[in-house]
């Protein structure tokens, strides 16, 4: 296991600014794409959860890109990317959407990190096509374990979901809901960025976002928990792999990482005490070191 780094939440979002980031737009099978793409190097492929965008990852992106090309995807229906249709309509594999982004982007084998549900993504990736990854970081990732907190399940029942979108759309509905996402997301309120609960509620305000993410939801999960679970399939997965989980993460238990390190050829794990479900938020400098320090360990691999 490796052992984070010390440093209090306040000092934790301080970034290097002699990083620009890039916010580029891309055309895959028709369909506009937006991504990050910051530094030059060897390539590591950031993917974000539910509800997320690629700009979630923002508070790592200029510390990871001082050594290494970083490039965040906003995937179909979140951030700047054109909803989902077609081959990549919610509820698929996002796998080949991935791989027809980085073949547009005109990048081969990559480090990837995923975070949530864009974990599950990385991690189908690397089983199915390990000559595109070189290595695998799964960051309190979905796809581990049944378990998910429950209100998650509980947004899928019919109705329910639409009762939520409902509630959102009354009279201070979406500060409240953006008040609960975060909650959820975070182990301590105070650490949430100014910019990320603004980024949240803007979100949230934009047509057809709603049922967008209600619909994505109900693809992820059902009223038992996570509809895919791979952890049978891990010693499969050959490429070194860390796993970094908020041990106080309320929504994916810390103990679906346990249970995947255990399984894993050559897996190393990373537990953030006193952090969600979201460490490069909450702790982005802890983030960086750990991640940063383990590529640069697992640099020679081949893809």
């Amino acid at each position: 296991m490796i052992g984070p780094t010390a440093g209090k939440g306040a000092q934790q979002r301080r970034a290097p600014q002699d990083v620009t980031i890039h916010d580029r737009r891309i055309t895959v099978d028709g369909m506009n794409v937006q991504y990050l793409d910051a530094g030059a190097g060897r390539p590591l492929l950031l993917l974000h959860g539910h509800e997320q965008s690629a700009s979630g990852w923002r508070w790592v992106i200029p510390a990871l890109a001082r050594s290494r090309r970083v490039l965040a995807v906003s995937l179909p229906g979140h951030g700047g990317t054109d909803p989902a249709v077609g081959a990549y309509k919610p509820g698929r594999d996002l796998v080949p959407f991935v791989l027809d982004v980085l073949d547009a982007i005109g990048v081969g084998a990559v480090d990837v990190a995923g975070n949530s549900s864009g974990g599950a993504i990385a991690l189908r990736l690397a089983l199915g096509h390990p000559d595109r990854v070189r290595t695998l970081t799964l960051v309190d990732s979905a796809g581990l374990g049944r378990e998910v907190n429950p209100l998650l399940a509980l947004n899928t029942l019919p109705m329910v979901g639409e009762l939520a979108i409902m509630l959102s759309r009354m009279p201070t509905g979406d500060v409240h809901r953006t008040g609960m996402s975060t909650a959820m997301l975070f182990a301590q309120p105070a650490r949430v960025p100014a910019e990320f609960f603004a980024e949240q509620h803007e979100l949230g305000r934009r047509p057809g976002q709603l049922e967008a993410s209600t619909a994505m939801a109900r693809a992820l999960f059902d009223q038992n928990g996570q509809r895919e679970v791979l952890l049978d399939r891990l010693p499969a997965v050959t490429m070194p792999t860390l796993v970094i989980w908020g041990a106080r993460d309320a929504l994916l238990p810390v103990a679906q990482a346990q249970a995947a390190v255990k399984r894993l050829p050559r897996g190393t794990l990373a537990v953030f005490p006193d952090c969600g479900h979201m460490p490069q938020v909450e702790f982005p400098e802890r983030f960086v070191t750990v991640l940063g320090d383990w590529l640069a360990e697992h640099h020679d691999v081949s893809a």
